[in-house]
């Protein structure tokens, strides 16, 4: 049974998040990747405020493919949150509390999730064609000439993702390798 979350997330939400945990996500979400969040970063260290307010939101890693006509978005899977890594402490300390990705992240960015309360959600990869439907709107915010790795703004009804992360330490990741690990007698 998938717990129904609307975004933006507080504290108060994610304190009953838990890794493995299936979720339908409603709300704004903001896409961006390696070269935006490369920007996001280099603003704030710069004293600049960024294209949105950043606190309690949820970043999906994700560059789209072209809409079809009548489409809101094409393809809209999920890339590997691995690049993100390196930014993504800054900006949970400035109050995201939401990263959608795929694959592991760093010890830097688990220890990160617990000290400022943030989770790592994680879509299927693979299924971007599907994952789009619960895509309503979509519009790029900021960095236009990034292209498919512009900053965006999508409007996501009953978005799928699964909680990899949690703000305890849980790794779902982490937990499925132990349930399966063969212990010597």
């Amino acid at each position: 049974m998938s717990k129904k979350v609307t975004l933006p997330l507080t504290d108060e939400v994610l304190k009953d998040l838990k890794a493995g945990d299936n979720l339908l996500l409603t709300g704004v979400v903001y896409v961006a990747r390696d070269a935006a969040h490369k920007r996001m970063v280099e603003a704030l260290d710069q004293g600049k405020t960024l294209p949105f307010d950043i606190k309690g939101a949820t970043i999906y890693y994700m560059g789209p493919s072209p809409a079809r006509p009548g489409r809101v978005i094409g393809s809209a899977g999920p890339t590997t949150s691995g690049r993100m890594d390196a930014y993504a402490p800054r900006l949970m300390a400035e109050g995201l509390k939401g990263m959608i990705g795929k694959g592991l992240r760093s010890k830097a960015v688990k220890d990160a999730m617990v000290k400022y309360k943030a989770v790592y959600l994680g879509a299927i990869g693979g299924a971007g064609a599907i994952i789009s439907r619960s895509i309503k709107k979509a519009e790029v915010v900021a960095y236009e000439e990034l292209g498919a790795e512009a900053l965006r703004r999508l409007e996501v009804e009953d978005f799928p993702v699964t909680v990899v992360n949690d703000i305890y330490g849980g790794d779902l990741y982490e937990e499925g390798k132990a349930k399966y690990q063969v212990k010597a007698p």
